[in-house]
């Protein structure tokens, strides 16, 4: 039986709670409307024609301005005019959207209009991220999907609106957030491929690592958590969380939880290997939890994570990793704050050039630099001991130390770096094009410049000491930071001059 696609005339809402049930309707319903007809298509009852269906669109016309809370980063525009931006997923972004939403009525009055865009739902994206048309469809079936069906078209897929170089055409609205919903949408098909976990897992809090040993003590933490315990105080504290997500969607549910909203989540299966990076999320009912997701290695992996993990709208994300020591002053084992980045990596200078200065955060360096001391014991003047705060290097050369030694040296010590990775200053970098806050606290794991290279015994003895503390740091800098709250982490300093209206 062929589906038919419902109509949906343009409505207008002066309620969050009710434009958000319309872009439900709207979505659901164009959604369904794919995934039966591609059915149909399978089973050879569609032949010919095209099937289409589009994402539900936000449009608002903005008057002359209000007065408005101006210690707020988001939720208004700075000038008149027609606003507009398509969604999609509401089951992964229902709270985002209804709090944008929110904002906009608060800040600008209504009303608000929900209606269907003219930006066709790729198929691929209507099947969702478990479904492989490559893989289950037949050469012959496969060959005729793009006759009948849309597809990515890669002109609604780039980054022009947050890299500010967007201009509508005559007549278009003006974008009202960084992501129109294809790239959100390819985006979160990315994510389960890179991370072997769904995008409605993922956690507002993202700490990212470049060693499995972060991971695995992150895990076992996680799964203690789960477990029941007797005391009503511990049960109270661990009952935060509701679950634990694993690579393959594994699920496992907090015991001390009861009504666990993520009790109906559908169980998945271990991976039979690892992918590329593995995500892990210690989820809360209300998506403040923490995501943690080892990176691997290099510039290129940070900016591609961080590319997709982006359209989630995280409050923050930090860099948890090893690094070069370049003071002769450092011990391993000792931590770098970032309070500034040298940028030499060059996979994001299309996109953000290396002459725009990374600002440090007020509010994450805060938090980061509180967590140490309350961690390891030491305040004040004492914390300098095993912390020092400067500039951390970026490069794309794993073996930097090869290089000529006054050739690579002299800008490292120009810039005054203390510290030398491969992934800091990508994550900045792209926290700061794409208005995500963001911060770096490093471990000094080898001193090439004094002698003390990595090597296995050292790297072993560094990893048993530190990796604990440095990740019990990160765990609690997020604590903080969710006590904080949105509305303050989302920095002005982020913001350009013609922002778009949505966090």
């Amino acid at each position: 039986m062929v589906a038919t696609l419902k109509s949906f005339p343009p409505r207008h809402f002066d309620n969050e709670d009710a434009a958000l049930a319309a872009i439900h309707e709207i979505y659901d319903a164009n959604v369904a409307y794919l995934q039966q007809s591609f059915q149909s298509f399978v089973k050879g009852e569609i032949k010919s024609g095209h099937i289409s269906a589009c994402y539900p669109q936000i449009k608002t016309h903005i008057g002359p301005s209000r007065d408005k809370d101006s210690r707020v980063a988001f939720g208004f525009v700075n000038r008149p005019g027609v606003y507009a931006t398509t969604v999609t997923r509401p089951d992964i972004f229902g709270h985002y959207y209804r709090e944008q939403i929110k904002q906009l009525l608060k800040n600008h009055g209504g009303p608000i209009e929900i209606s269907v865009s003219d930006t066709p739902i790729p198929i691929h994206f209507a099947l969702g991220e478990h479904f492989h048309p490559e893989k289950d469809l037949t050469s012959d079936l496969l060959a005729i999907v793009p006759h009948i069906f849309d597809q990515p078209d890669l002109h609604t897929l780039d980054d022009t609106i947050a890299n500010g170089t967007y201009q509508p055409k005559v007549g278009e609205a003006w974008p009202l957030s960084l992501f129109p919903a294809p790239r959100t949408d390819l985006s979160i098909m990315r994510l389960k491929h890179y991370t072997g976990t769904a995008g409605i897992h993922f956690q507002n809090y993202v700490i990212f690592t470049n060693y499995q040993f972060y991971i695995d003590e992150f895990t076992r933490i996680c799964r203690d958590l789960m477990n029941e315990v007797q005391d009503p105080r511990l049960a109270r504290e661990q009952g935060q969380y509701t679950a634990f997500i694993e690579p393959g969607d594994v699920i496992t549910l907090n015991k001390n939880v009861k009504d666990n909203p993520d009790s109906g989540l559908a169980q998945g299966k271990a991976p039979p290997r690892q992918p590329q990076m593995p995500a892990y999320h210690l989820k809360r009912a209300d998506g403040s939890g923490i995501t943690m997701i080892n990176i691997g290695v290099g510039p290129s992996n940070a900016k591609t994570i961080t590319d997709h993990v982006a359209v989630l709208r995280p409050h923050a994300w930090l860099m948890l990793g090893h690094c070069a020591g370049l003071r002769s002053s450092q011990s391993l084992g000792d931590y770098a704050l970032a309070h500034a980045y040298l940028r030499l990596d060059h996979v994001l200078d299309k996109d953000i050039p290396p002459y725009i200065p990374v600002p440090a955060l007020a509010e994450v360096q805060q938090a980061l630099e509180q967590a140490v001391g309350d961690v390891t014991g030491l305040k004040g003047y004492e914390l300098k001991k095993i912390m020092r705060t400067g500039t951390v290097a970026t490069i794309d050369d794993r073996n930097w130390e090869l290089q000529p030694s006054i050739e690579q040296n002299l800008p490292l010590s120009q810039a005054r770096c203390i510290a030398l990775d491969m992934e800091s200053g990508t994550i900045a970098a792209n926290g700061f094009r794409f208005r995500v806050p963001y911060g770096t606290l490093l471990c000094v794991s080898d001193k090439p410049l004094h002698g003390q290279l990595k090597l296995p015994g050292m790297a072993d003895a560094f990893y048993r000491n530190r990796v604990n503390q440095h990740l019990q740091i990160g765990l609690l800098a997020m604590a903080i930071l969710r006590g904080v709250g949105p509305a303050k982490l989302h920095s002005r300093k982020l913001r350009s001059f013609n922002e778009v209206a949505f966090q």
